[in-house]
């Protein structure tokens, strides 16, 4: 029996610049932790997306993340579990997941996301 750690997998758009530049930025603060997230870029992954239970479009709106149990986070739910897998990121984690914060901050990442895919004419 394998004693691997279950990978988290990350549905990521590996089209959007600014997607990818964060990939690379948590793999640098994660160091050897981030070993246990596998990104999957959605460009084109349709099926894929459908078979786990990600409807195509918000995957395009919305980061999703598949946690060791296999259950499908999205939006800031997805980025807490992210961001409290690194040491150096899990003060920002608890911080977004404040109640009195985190309706304000999804309204600010929702935004951004439209915004984003207005202009690159995605939307």
């Amino acid at each position: 029996m394998s004693q691997d750690k279950p990978k988290i997998i990350v549905y990521y758009d590996g089209a959007c610049p600014k997607c990818v530049q964060d990939r690379l930025t948590y793999e640098k603060l994660a160091g050897k932790s981030g070993a246990y997230v596998c990104w999957t870029d959605i460009t084109g992954q349709e099926e894929l997306l459908r078979e786990v239970g990600i409807d195509p479009h918000k995957a395009l709106t919305e980061l999703h993340v598949q946690d060791e149990n296999q259950r499908i986070l999205s939006e800031l739910d997805a980025y807490i579990l992210l961001m409290g897998k690194v040491p150096l990121l899990k003060p920002l984690a608890w911080l977004i997941g404040l109640p009195l914060l985190c309706p304000m901050i999804a309204k600010i990442y929702h935004w951004q996301i439209t915004r984003r895919l207005m202009l690159s004419g995605r939307l």
